[in-house]
């Protein structure tokens, strides 16, 4: 349980703020009883200790910090500042801080859709076609004779413009499909998200597009008598644009052909689980404990409609606990699909005050559900993109042992990280030193089923493979802490290859 001094000093601004204060403050006055909060000019606000009188103390007090609002990052722990909000229960010894931010809404996780990029790059070409033309023909810019050229010659400018773009971005399209069909049919299904989310294409679709749409206006906007004054700057930037997209061109081809190969793919897929395991996935200095002892639930709150559980907003479950009174304990782990009616979390009452009404609407808002499973607070669907790019490498129709190998050393890097550090099987909201909202974590034997078991009941025919994983298992028991060792050291067990271990220093030199 939180100090009570620091517990009262953990309330944030809002659920989506994040109210930073240095840890010297908190460690002002360690033997009063409580802490108050002096509100400065502009909002800022610093933390003082006060005396059992009730007074301030006559030690001058530290400058004043302000409260700003700050997106939680995963440096956060390492920093001097304190983020005041949603705590790990349990003290924190030494300088650390004792609370641990909570990312923001989880609504966030899905990322933006495929044709954001493209309409915006559309929505802009068109603005900039009606207005270049608007200010040529009623302002007069002057730039007469800067490209000179009769109105027939300019309309069969911009007409072969719009031709090369119309098979331009036909071509990019055709190659784009191509390209997820053989994501999809080679490695996995679930890997069609980096495709889709790739910038790369993403900007090349929307530069042809934006010169198509750029080169249609500017042909409605040429006038039809010879002695009338041609937008000539919008045809020199037609013909800029034309330029730029045979070189995004170029650039799309040779992108296009990086991003698929599997080496490039399996990267990908590791630096992204990496960025979710340093934002997410935060050791706390002691166990936070379980929602047993809450007892039995008053009311369990159910989704409406089916989908997978892409983040939670814990944050926001943590202050709406506060203000009723009561404490959630979220059922679903990140990633878990919930058909119509599944229970979303369950209310439980708390000694004291009778719980409010808690309404089901705000909290269904607090959970991100979509179609398909997103990395975020969703860590194991790394780990799930590897195992299904391994057991189709794997498979009679593919063969492709060295693909295999590549997956499972990038979920062996994965898997050291998450390794060493004991994992409570709860993550623990705390406000104002009330334990509010317990949310399931994603535990390292699921993650261990997932990049191990799975692949060698697949692999168990290929000596690489056996090698290979016996060699992480090894590793990873070396290294684990004391609560994992058990698990990995019976998997290495049924194994049943300890011999072939010796040749692990070969294997690395293989594939």
């Amino acid at each position: 349980m939180l100090p009570p001094q620091t517990a009262r000093a953990s309330t944030p601004v809002r659920a989506a703020d994040t109210c930073y204060l240095r840890w010297s403050d908190l460690r002002a006055a360690p033997e009063s009883p409580r802490l108050r909060t002096v509100r400065g000019p502009g909002g800022t606000g610093r933390v003082e200790p006060a005396d059992r009188s009730g007074g301030s103390s006559r030690t001058p007090p530290p400058a004043p910090t302000p409260c700003r609002r700050r997106q939680t990052s995963t440096t956060a722990r390492d920093r001097s500042a304190a983020p005041c909000g949603v705590a790990f229960a349990g003290q924190v010894p030494g300088n650390r801080p004792p609370v641990i931010p909570i990312p923001g809404r989880g609504r966030r996780a899905a990322g933006a859709p495929f044709w954001l990029l493209p309409g915006l790059f559309a929505v802009c070409s068109v603005c900039l076609g009606v207005g270049l033309s608007f200010l040529e023909q009623r302002v007069g810019i002057p730039v007469k004779d800067f490209l000179p050229s009769a109105p027939a010659g300019a309309r069969s400018l911009l007409s072969s413009i719009i031709s090369a773009m119309i098979s331009f971005t036909a071509l990019v399209f055709s190659i784009t499909v191509v390209a997820l069909q053989l994501a999809s049919s080679q490695y996995s299904p679930r890997v069609l998200r980096a495709f889709l989310e790739d910038r790369g294409i993403q900007t090349s679709l929307g530069t042809f597009i934006a010169t198509f749409l750029f080169a249609t206006v500017v042909l409605v906007t040429l006038p039809d008598r010879p002695d009338q004054r041609l937008p000539e700057l919008s045809l020199a930037v037609s013909i800029l644009l034309l330029l730029l997209s045979t070189a995004v061109f170029i650039y799309y081809l040779h992108h296009i052909t990086t991003i698929m190969r599997v080496s490039h793919l399996i990267g990908a897929i590791g630096r992204q689980t990496r960025h979710s395991i340093a934002r997410h996935h935060h050791w706390p200095e002691a166990d936070p404990g379980t929602p047993e002892h809450l007892g039995a639930p008053i009311r369990t709150i159910c989704t409406r409609a089916p989908g997978v559980v892409m983040d939670v907003d814990l944050a926001a479950l943590a202050v709406m606990a506060e203000r009723h009174h009561c404490a959630f304990t979220v059922l679903p782990l990140p990633g878990d699909f919930l058909p119509a009616g599944a229970g979303l979390l369950t209310v439980h009452r708390l000694p004291g005050k009778p719980p409010r009404e808690v309404r089901a609407s705000a909290v269904r808002r607090t959970f991100a559900i979509g179609a398909e499973r997103t990395s975020g607070r969703d860590i194991g669907f790394g780990f799930r993109q590897l195992a299904d790019i391994a057991t189709r490498a794997l498979s009679p129709s593919s063969n492709d042992v060295t693909t295999a190998v590549n997956a499972v050393r990038e979920s062996h890097d994965l898997l050291r990280r998450l390794a060493e550090q004991p994992v409570p099987p709860f993550f623990v909201a705390v406000r104002h030193g009330v334990s509010r909202v317990y949310a399931p974590r994603q535990g390292f034997e699921d993650f261990v089923s997932v990049a191990v078991d799975e692949v060698l009941q697949t692999g168990r025919e290929h000596p690489r493979i056996t090698r290979l994983l016996a060699a992480v298992l090894r590793d990873l028991a070396a290294i684990a802490a004391p609560q994992h060792r058990p698990m990995l050291e019976s998997r290495l067990e049924r194994l049943g290859i300890d011999g072939v271990v010796r040749g692990v220093g070969r294997q690395h030199g293989e594939g």
